[in-house]
């Protein structure tokens, strides 16, 4: 994992967006309903920025650490209320009311994922790289199973998959769940046939979830299509950026080795961390040498060489290889709704076998990785970043929904309970469902911070 300055903006530039538009959820909401809202703040301590607008004088706020935000509402648990006003406090509206603004946060995170999908499809559409696989590692379950190269992947477990992130998804899905994991493939000739896998043990299940697994474990690998070596996005003040490389610059070789493809540049940069490097390149008709100095990034424990560029944005694949959907205004919505429910979907049933122990933990992520991912979208593009965006959305609107006190699903099950009793829950209920809650939310993101730095230092 490797951390960089642009990983820090592009965290804060998401959790910002993010938190703004869950936050504006419970704000929206609360307002239409006829809550009282005292302040709406992205940010916690210290206002940097403040203005009070509106008919209720409601606080609008940027504070100095913008790691979260909160809506306050009117609340008499919280200080007295003018009798002209109770109407309008927390406690005296409506149990379902309450559960609409405390679920609308959620919400909004959900519609915020839709409606950005949707706007990369219809602007975009959808390229879907096809599942056809190389040969699998000798004695792999993969091997065992059947499978052949040339094989293309059209079904897991029954599930029609269309590209290789769809298989990925369905193959996590199988692997972890209790049924076997049965691939429906389709050789060169054109013929189908069932490849089951030998997967007996729950320990086994477990290793294969491992993040650092992955296709790897089952054997499986993807059939290679060989991206031209030109240069995507090159990083601002990276080292290619440095040494006057350029977006385009397609690399002829590295230190004299000839270089056939993108990933034949990435494997030798890789082997170069701290170095200085003649890379010889085309622009415009012109060859010309740059020396680079490589810098040194740690991933999974090695030390391995980058010099912070991406891949062309459009690579020139094999034709049929690449499917190309276009959608219009519905056909976008409603493909972003079915991805949506399907990643949130995922994301339910993981924490679930988590839970059972059926998963392994390492699947825990938390600010570093986010982080990782924030800088690695951003450096690929906008497109990619609003796909991170659309992840960390769905993500976020998903484990605020879970039943722990201090999320809003925890919030939701005690106006449940309060909505069935008939009165309030006690504050000795309530103050010991705080704890519990704030123990369970420091307890996940230990763990989830611990597996950061396990990435970041092997």
């Amino acid at each position: 994992m490797s951390f960089s300055w642009l990983s820090l903006l592009g965290f804060l530039v998401a959790v910002c967006v993010l938190v703004t538009v869950h936050e504006y959820g419970h704000f929206w909401v609360a307002q239409r309903l006829g809550f009282k809202v005292l302040r709406f703040s992205v940010g916690f301590g210290r206002a940097l920025w403040m203005r009070v607008g509106g008919a209720d004088r409601t606080e609008y706020v940027f504070a100095a650490v913008p790691l979260g935000g909160y809506v306050k509402l009117l609340d008499e648990r919280e200080g007295p209320v003018p009798a002209a006003e109770l109407a309008r406090s927390f406690t005296h509206r409506p149990h379902w009311q309450r559960i609409a603004v405390l679920l609308a946060g959620p919400g909004f995170n959900f519609i915020f994922a839709i409606l950005v999908l949707a706007g990369m499809l219809l602007v975009s559409g959808s390229d879907e790289l096809r599942p056809v696989l190389s040969a699998p590692r000798a004695d792999s379950p993969a091997a065992r199973a059947g499978l052949r190269e040339g094989d293309e992947v059209v079904a897991v477990n029954d599930r029609a998959v269309r590209s290789r992130s769809e298989v990925m998804l369905n193959l996590l899905d199988g692997v972890t769940g209790q049924s076997p994991l049965v691939l429906q493939v389709r050789g060169p000739s054109g013929q189908e046939r069932l490849a089951r896998f030998e997967i007996t043990s729950p320990a086994e299940r477990r290793a294969l979830s491992d993040p650092e697994a992955g296709l790897n474990g089952l054997g499986l690998r993807f059939a290679e299509l060989p991206i031209p070596p030109l240069l995507g996005a090159v990083t601002p003040d990276g080292p290619a950026a440095r040494a006057g490389l350029l977006p385009g610059d397609e690399i002829l070789s590295v230190n004299g080795e000839a270089v056939h493809d993108f990933l034949g540049l990435v494997a030798l940069v890789r082997a170069h961390p701290d170095e200085t490097i003649a890379v010889q390149y085309r622009r415009a008709g012109r060859e010309a040498t740059a020396r680079v100095a490589v810098a040194a990034v740690v991933q999974d424990g090695a030390r391995i060489g980058r010099i912070q560029v991406t891949q062309p944005r459009s690579p020139r694949f094999a034709p049929g290889m690449v499917r190309h959907i276009d959608f219009g205004p519905f056909g976008a919505v409603a493909a972003a709704s079915r991805e949506a429910w399907g990643m949130t979907a995922l994301q339910a049933r993981m924490l679930w076998r988590m839970l059972a122990g059926d998963v392994s933990i390492k699947n825990l992520s938390g600010p570093l990785t986010i982080a990782q991912l924030a800088g690695d979208s951003a450096s690929a593009g906008i497109e990619s970043y609003l796909g991170f965006l659309v992840m960390i959305s769905l993500a976020l609107g998903f484990m605020n929904l879970l039943p722990i006190p201090i999320l809003d699903g925890g919030q939701v099950v005690m106006q449940a309970i309060e909505w069935l009793k008939g009165s309030p829950l006690s504050e000795r209920v309530q103050a010991a469902g705080q704890q519990v809650g704030i123990a369970l939310v420091v307890l996940l993101l230990g763990l989830a911070l611990y597996n950061d730095i396990s990435r970041q230092f092997g």
